[in-house]
């Protein structure tokens, strides 16, 4: 428990001053509304960020948690805490403009933190900055680091869990994402990336280690360890699917048994790191018990006849306000933005026939197109008259806003097994987009005795780009400077037979590009 110091003065807020918080609360839901209100729909939508409904409770807790200390110092407020709205305000315009809803989610944070250290100062900022900083996990990733983090754990998993199942003695094939026992084929999505229980544990985990009185090695340990953790329990749980799938059949790795091994994984990962903590408990000088190293103080009541000082508001806070209220006036008088979506034709108009070449149309699954998000595309086999196959592959994203975005085919390609032998810039002689020479990724990929060269680019809003991170950028720009976040992903895949030189699938996707190209400007606004 808590200690209070029977002489010290006793703070308390005047009954006026809640309604000035209130007021606080109520300009910050209204700059920031539109961001806050996907945010509720990233975590009804997205298993990985459900727990983020108890973030802001688990914060106040622990900031009550401080109270009998809190009370006995003054609010003295800090005008770097202004420049800090400040800075997020601008922040939050570039988004607002941008109409980019993760940067509008991160502006919050960045105002909320400058308003309280505008009205409590330093002396208590330093107490509760911790508890704050909880609430950043909260927010979710931007879309394409999710993507790739996915990805990677996507085949770490598949990988973990293969071995598992081999030390049953079960005969198996891996790859990619797919896991082949014969008789059953399990496909490792991003569901079963971990993802879903890797940020609520790495939450767990922090809270934890808050908690945790220990070194600060210590502490930081029992973080960092979440992640390993989480990746390997995860993996077993595959492993765990694949066997029981061998003996008891697919019923196995579908259903309320699937999602029943998921809850138990998370439980048998919070378990795990309770006995870490224990452990450590008996590592280095100050040994202890696990109930003396992880204990929940709770405040201790302020002792009777002590009078109580009424805080005045400070200066900086006041000045927070008046900030908020000019940003909350003018983005209520200023007009939503509507974003701009340039007319273009359907992929389902985009021909069969393309000089020599005539195609055939393909379809992807719908746990890709779930996946994938875009909101139009074309898959299509084409054959020229030597009856050489190119496959044509575009994905097209009318809006970026909300995080959806084409997926780089650096991170997808591993999932399907396929390992990449070469990636480079290539410059396709004789084609230009919008007078510049077409660069693309030209990327050499092997399964087994099976070769392929992909090239690809993303084709954005009058740009050929072939930088996953300037995509990015010029997508912010783009939406700040032309309201626009449309764009689309190009690929092109030739087959390389055994034997053949690479050089001839250069020239064939080559004379592909050149026949396409000028079809494409109809389908990917410029």
């Amino acid at each position: 428990m808590s200690t209070l110091n029977q002489d010290a003065a006793l703070w308390k807020q005047a009954p006026w001053t809640w309604a000035v918080f209130g007021l606080t609360a109520l300009l910050l839901f209204l700059v920031f509304n539109d961001g806050l209100s996907y945010l509720l729909v990233t975590w009804n939508k997205q298993e990985e960020y459900s727990y983020g409904y108890l973030i802001p409770f688990v914060v106040t807790f622990l900031i009550w948690q401080k109270k009998d200390q809190l009370q006995r110092i003054p609010f003295n407020g800090s005008w770097i805490g202004v420049g800090i709205v400040s800075f997020g305000l601008l922040l939050y315009v570039a988004g607002n403009l941008a109409t980019l809803f993760i940067i509008v989610q991160y502006s919050f944070l960045i105002v909320f933190f400058g308003v309280v250290l505008s009205l409590v100062g330093w002396q208590v900022f330093r107490m509760i900055w911790i508890p704050l900083l909880i609430l950043v996990f909260m927010i979710p990733l931007p879309n394409f680091i999710l993507q790739n983090l996915s990805a990677h754990l996507q085949l770490i998993s598949s990988q973990i869990g293969v071995a598992v199942i081999k030390a049953f003695g079960i005969s198996v094939l891996l790859e990619g994402n797919v896991i082949d026992l014969g008789s059953y084929k399990l496909q490792v999505v991003e569901a079963c990336s971990g993802l879903r229980y890797l940020f609520p544990l790495m939450t767990f985990g922090f809270i934890t280690a808050y908690f945790y009185k220990a070194a600060f090695w210590k502490r930081a340990f029992i973080f960092l360890s979440s992640i390993p953790i989480t990746v390997l329990m995860n993996s077993f749980r595959i492993g765990v699917i694949g066997v029981t799938v061998e003996y008891w059949g697919q019923k196995m790795a579908e259903g309320f048994l699937h999602d029943f091994e998921g809850w138990v994984v998370f439980m048998a990962c919070t378990g795990i790191l309770f006995i870490e903590m224990w452990l450590l408990t008996k590592v280095g000088k100050n040994k202890s018990t696990l109930k003396e190293a992880f204990a929940i103080d709770l405040p201790v009541s302020s002792p009777k006849g002590i009078p109580a000082q009424t805080r005045p508001v400070p200066k900086p806070f006041i000045a927070g306000i008046v900030l908020l209220t000019v940003v909350t006036v003018i983005s209520m008088l200023v007009p939503q933005r509507e974003e701009i979506q340039p007319a273009r034709k359907e992929f389902s108009s985009f021909p069969l026939v393309l000089n020599e070449w005539k195609g055939k149309e393909e379809r992807l699954d719908k746990i890709y197109v779930d996946t994938l998000k875009f909101e139009d595309y074309v898959l299509t086999d084409y054959k020229n008259t030597n009856n050489k196959t190119v496959n044509f592959y575009v994905a097209y994203y009318g809006s970026q806003r909300k995080g959806e975005s084409a997926h780089s085919p650096r991170s997808c390609i591993p999932g399907g097994g396929w390992k990449i032998e070469d990636l480079s810039r290539y410059e396709v002689k004789g084609v230009d987009v919008n007078g510049k020479p077409l660069h693309v990724n030209r990327t050499v990929i092997a399964l087994g005795d099976s070769k392929q060269l992909v090239y690809y680019w993303f084709q954005q809003r009058g740009r050929v780009i072939t930088n996953e991170y300037l995509v990015k950028w010029y997508l912010f720009l783009d939406a700040l400077t032309r309201n626009r976040t449309d764009g689309a992903l190009v690929r092109i895949t030739g087959y390389v037979e055994p034997g053949e030189d690479i050089k001839e699938v250069d020239a064939l996707l080559g004379n592909f590009i050149k026949t396409v190209n000028p079809y494409l400007s109809d389908y990917i606004p410029n």
